[in-house]
């Protein structure tokens, strides 16, 4: 083999392995940028349609913590939907790290194909059979009549109400919060008790004990001190992101 042909060869080599990086950044894209829990990359949805499922994924992810993700594709290439769903919700992480609260809903436009996969931390309360009636019961007759938003709208709808009350998002030190404010409010309530027992008394006290007094009644009634804890959730801020959960091949799906 001449010089010339292995330099052929080696720019051959090159040449082939990055297109087969592309290729493979095609076929799982990388995470959305900004996040977002809808990613309608097969033109499925109207812009008004992505929004409005986005506002209410991203409400629900903020007040549960749980986060549920929608994807739909041209195509797959050879991936079986229930296998492409799963290493792409893998790839980008979605849901908590430790909860695994995750769920990617996949829609295929061309061969038609669907899957909802579900991290470990759903599979107890999502089983498969409950899936694939929500496939075959919503899905289905949505998408063959090409109500493709409907179809969305109520199998997410329908999700939530069966995962109700399973995670609840981070309280963020609420308890801890709250625990602090009653240690001061109590302690608050014996120095005013003591403050007041020396003033009934009279003399030179009365006036020092009436003072401490008033300015302690004061901080309470402004408000200087508060029981209520830290966290407040359904603020609908915006999606901040995946939060790196795990997925073990659980789901179900079909051909619509």
């Amino acid at each position: 083999m001449t010089f010339h042909s292995i330099v052929k060869f080696f720019f051959a080599c090159i040449i082939f392995c990055f297109a087969g990086t592309v290729h493979a950044e095609e076929e799982f894209p990388e995470l959305p940028s900004p996040p977002r829990l809808v990613n309608d990359y097969a033109g499925f949805l109207k812009p008004g349609e992505v929004n409005a499922l986005e506002q209410k994924l991203d409400a629900y992810n903020d007040s549960t913590s749980t986060q549920i993700v929608v994807v739909t594709r041209e195509n797959i290439g050879d991936y079986e939907p229930s296998d492409y769903a799963q290493r792409l919700a893998q790839k980008w992480g979605v849901g908590q790290q430790g909860k695994n609260n995750g769920l990617l809903i996949l829609a295929v436009k061309e061969p038609h194909g669907f899957f909802i996969a579900t991290g470990y931390g759903m599979e107890g309360t999502l089983p498969d059979a409950t899936l694939k009636r929500l496939f075959e019961e919503i899905i289905k007759p949505s998408f063959r009549a090409q109500n493709y938003y409907g179809g969305l709208d109520q199998v997410t709808d329908a999700i939530i109400q069966l995962m109700s009350g399973t995670y609840q998002a981070d309280a963020k030190g609420g308890k801890a919060s709250g625990n602090k404010a009653i240690f001061i409010f109590v302690l608050l309530v014996v120095l005013l008790a003591i403050l007041s027992g020396l003033s009934k008394r009279g003399g030179g006290g009365s006036g020092g004990g009436g003072f401490l007094a008033g300015a302690l009644l004061g901080s309470l009634g402004s408000g200087g001190f508060s029981s209520r804890g830290g966290y407040s959730g359904g603020s609908g801020g915006g999606f901040g992101g995946f939060g790196g959960g795990s997925f073990g091949g659980g789901g179900a799906g079909g051909s619509w």
